[in-house]
């Protein structure tokens, strides 16, 4: 039987994470016959960039589009749709009304979040809409959903407080899009991390390894930071990228060991391991902080590397910097562990299966 399913993304599909993380799945409902319609917030910096590869793809898989301006992101939507996908905080108001508005509808509300979002975490770039802002609201809209997608089993253990039927579904990553057509060229080693203006606070925790590893190896050695918004670093060899999303393959191509700092707190622990995902997807070795899901993802000196302390940084950054041979088998094993349990071919079935089961 035909269903009518609306989704919901407060982060919009012109985001990385969207096109990774929330296309091909509706694409795949899509092709079991479902209508499906979107309605997301944008961001006028990624809608100019990606809005033509994005639309095409919706257009191909038959799924209506409807966009808003990420920072009037308050929508009225009808309740008339079988399924409400609500993505992390979809509707952006520190009330609760129409998130308890869907729950009385005949419709079945499947919430999907992937972070922390019940603490408060506020980055510069969002401080504008701080007070719209209720992650207290996080609560209500579980408590209120039919059903509920959880990133990691720290998220899942939150939400079985307040909804019975919690899934636990890996942040994932579209392996066909994510690949390695050639190898760094350049003779010097690149040590690279990807991320936001949010983000890029974690490499303040590793800039002393980067200047002592500058200081070892000179100019064998460079560093590669993909973000919206510059990162700065006293003598070391930087190259800032600012990220691009037709671009995006060939800027994390150049990288040969791809990091991924964190510190140890709430925060952190709800993150679902996307950028160590990422750098391993491109079969770059991996090293990561030991913090939440990504002990679950590396096995310690198989498919990646984790590093608690800047000893373990320093030792383990200048083993792959010094053994090429290394790199590469680390880096294959941690393309193989993303295709295995953290692409979408892998789960794409999975999450079918429970959309169906609160569908049907």
């Amino acid at each position: 039987m035909v269903k009518n399913v609306l989704f919901i993304s407060y982060d919009g599909l012109t985001d990385s994470l969207g096109q990774a993380q929330i296309l091909p799945y509706l694409i795949g409902l899509s092709k079991k016959g479902h209508k499906i319609q979107i309605l997301s917030c944008e961001k006028s910096e990624n809608f100019k960039k990606n809005h033509t590869i994005v639309s095409q793809k919706c257009e191909e898989a038959n799924i209506g589009w409807n966009y808003i301006d990420y920072d009037n992101s308050i929508p009225v939507i009808s309740s008339f749709f079988t399924v409400q996908k609500l993505k992390s905080e979809a509707l952006l108001t520190a009330s609760t009304y129409f998130e308890k508005e869907f729950a009385k509808s005949s419709a079945k509300v499947v919430f999907d979040f992937d972070d922390a979002i019940w603490l408060p975490n506020v980055s510069s770039g969002n401080k504008a809409l701080q007070l719209l802002k209720n992650p207290s609201k996080t609560e209500a809209i579980i408590s209120s959903a039919d059903m509920v997608f959880a990133g990691n089993d720290y998220l899942a253990n939150y939400a079985s407080a307040f909804c019975e039927n919690v899934k636990v579904i890996p942040t994932t990553i579209d392996t066909t899009h994510h690949k390695r057509e050639k190898q760094n060229t350049s003779n010097r080693v690149c040590i690279g991390w990807t991320g936001t203006e949010t983000t890029r606070k974690y490499l303040e925790m590793i800039k002393p390894i980067f200047q002592k590893l500058t200081s070892k190896y000179g100019d064998k050695i460079y560093f590669k930071v993909i973000c919206d918004q510059p990162w700065s670093a006293e003598g070391i060899g930087l190259k800032n990228e600012k990220w691009d999303k037709e671009k995006e393959i060939e800027q994390l191509e150049e990288i040969d060991i791809g990091v991924m700092p964190l510190t140890d707190d709430q925060w952190s622990r709800g993150k679902c391991g996307f950028k160590g995902l990422q750098y391993m997807a491109m079969e770059s070795a991996t090293i990561m902080s030991p913090v939440g899901v990504n002990k679950q993802i590396i096995n310690h000196g198989e498919n990646g590397y984790l590093a608690s302390t800047d000893e373990d940084w320093f030792e383990q950054l200048s083993s792959l910097i010094e053994n090429k041979e290394l790199r590469l088998q680390i880096g294959k094993a941690g393309r193989d562990t993303v295709i295995k349990k953290y692409s979408v071919s892998s789960t794409k079935d999975l999450y079918l299966k429970y959309l169906n089961e609160i569908i049907d």
